[in-house]
């Protein structure tokens, strides 16, 4: 399909809804300050490259950083370089391929559909809770669903339509995605071909996608280089590393603390689908009919391949069940016109608005259980949701309910409205809020060193940011006389005599004297 008058929306209305959805992950995507410690790290890294002037390998805090591949850094170093150093920027390639991401959704869906299905699923991508976050992090996340995304709809074009435009498409979406974060981004598209052909009784069709000589070789040119190079250039301890450190033994055991047990990504589905997890509770009433409709049958197969997998991995995070959520949105957006649909976008609408309005409540309520230092983090919470969020999210509610008392509203009005209205509580509301409060403290102590003199580190704490906003290198190393020390009050006393020149809720910077 080209980018004519058959791509577009018909009605003027649905293309500026579409412009609105592909801009809306720079939604006041600069507000918040960064968060340590996956922004944090990444940023952080890539600051590195520039300290080191080594931008082929990357490091955090003065240690080789082997956890991911090079793509995400050098656009990071590439946007700070063009727009100088700020939150916008660092954030701005995760912002660009989320932009991509939805659009390159919405073009599937209406090739393989029609606009209107298509127009939903760029929706849902855009607006859904736990993407809203994830498309705005300073992270290798977003720009690898873009990879995984365009990965699975090319191949299933290919399957469908024999093309292999398509198939080479589909293998450098591949390589792209392998290197922003490695094998992932050929597990996940090719081990949902293989198990769709399995059900199918489609074997040559794998094997005529996994053994093409030409897309293969495209992979290999784009993929392999910059891990010979860095490979010659750290020896075989970074491929010992990457591969088996940080992608086989995620799978063994928990990494950094991130563990969880086998039902991890049922409540983070449930969540992070919201306001539009209606669509997903009617699919599991009609997974029969799911299962007949091949395309449909291939996104099941995408979504639960990457739910089952790190269901079972040993490392858990939220974000890693997004991996699949290109073959959910196929499933979700068809099941938009059941009659069950509409009063149940509104209900899971009105929990979503208030659930945002109980926050404030049901955080002062954990205050008692949080650490002394949390504590002092959390002072004054409730000043932080201002006069702003409560009307926002009043009316949300109010909204959100209106489909359930007037039958002229559609099925349409409650996905899109409460998307919408959701998607901005989440960025322009809530994560300036989290940020202010977790992040503000680290973000005015980094810049405050950056005019001090003296080496910087960081003792009993793990905020890379502060690197980043420092722009100078920081250490983890046992303190000396002279050093500028981050820490928290709790782990202050365990330094030498020192002078505090900066304190703000639990963070202190002081100097060792």
């Amino acid at each position: 399909m080209s980018l004519g008058t058959a791509f577009w929306p018909e009605r003027t209305g649905e293309r500026l809804l579409l412009a609105v959805l592909v801009l809306f992950p720079f939604l006041a995507l600069g507000t918040p300050p960064l968060f340590d410690l996956d922004e944090g790290a990444f940023t952080a890294s890539t600051t590195e490259m520039f300290l080191r002037g080594d931008f082929l390998s990357s490091y955090l805090l003065g240690e080789p950083r082997h956890d991911k591949p090079i793509l995400i850094y050098w656009l990071q170093a590439a946007s700070v370089s063009l727009l100088g150093s700020s939150e916008f920027t660092w954030r701005l390639p995760s912002a660009l391929a989320s932009s991509l991401w939805i659009l390159a959704t919405y073009g599937f869906v209406s090739r393989v559909r029609e606009r209107q299905a298509g127009l939903a699923a760029a929706l849902i991508i855009a607006t859904a809770a736990g993407l809203t976050i994830i498309t705005r992090a300073a992270t290798a996340d977003a720009l690898l669903n873009l990879w995984l995304a365009c990965a699975g709809y090319a191949t299933w074009l290919w399957l469908r339509e024999g093309e292999r435009r398509w198939l080479y498409l589909a293998w450098l979406a591949m390589a792209l995605g392998f290197l922003t974060k490695g094998p992932i981004a050929l597990v996940i598209p090719g081990g949902a071909l293989l198990l769709w052909c399995a059900t199918r009784g489609r074997w040559r069709a794998f094997f005529s996608w996994a053994l093409a000589p030409g897309p293969i070789l495209l992979f290999l040119a784009v993929a392999v280089p910059w891990f010979a190079i860095q490979t010659w250039h750290e020896g075989s301890g970074f491929l010992t590393g990457f591969f088996l450190k940080h992608n086989l033994s995620r799978f063994d055991t928990p990494m950094e603390g991130h563990g969880g047990q086998p039902f991890y990504y049922v409540p983070v589905v449930l969540l992070s689908l919201l306001p539009h997890t209606a669509l997903l509770l009617v699919a599991l009433t009609r997974l029969k009919a799911v299962w007949r409709d091949e395309l449909l049958r291939f996104g099941l197969l995408w979504f639960l391949l990457a739910f089952v997998v790190f269901s079972f991995s040993g490392t858990k995070l939220p974000h890693y069940v997004y991996y699949g959520y290109g073959g959910l949105v196929l499933i979700l957006v068809s099941q938009i016109e059941h009659q069950a649909t509409r009063w149940l976008l509104a209900i899971t609408g009105a929990l979503t608005f208030g659930l945002l309005l109980a926050l404030p409540s049901l955080l002062e309520q954990a205050l008692p259980k949080l650490s002394p230092d949390d504590l002092l983090l959390a002072q004054d919470l409730g000043s932080h949701f201002g006069s702003g969020y409560w009307l926002w999210c009043g009316a949300a509610l109010i909204i959100s309910l209106l489909p359930l008392l007037l039958r002229a509203l559609t099925t349409r009005f409650a996905l899109y409205g409460n998307g919408l209205i959701a998607a901005i509580a989440l960025a322009f509301f809530l994560l300036p809020i989290v940020g202010q409060v977790q992040q503000e403290p680290v973000k005015k102590a980094g810049l405050l060193a950056r005019t001090l003199p003296g080496p910087l580190l960081l003792h009993a704490i793990n905020t890379p940011s502060f690197q980043t906003y420092a722009g100078r290198r920081v250490g983890k190393r046992q303190p000396r006389t002279g050093d500028l020390v981050l820490t928290r009050e709790s782990h202050l006393a365990e330094l030498p005599a020192n002078e505090v020149v900066f304190r703000e809720r639990s963070y202190v910077l002081a100097r060792l004297k």
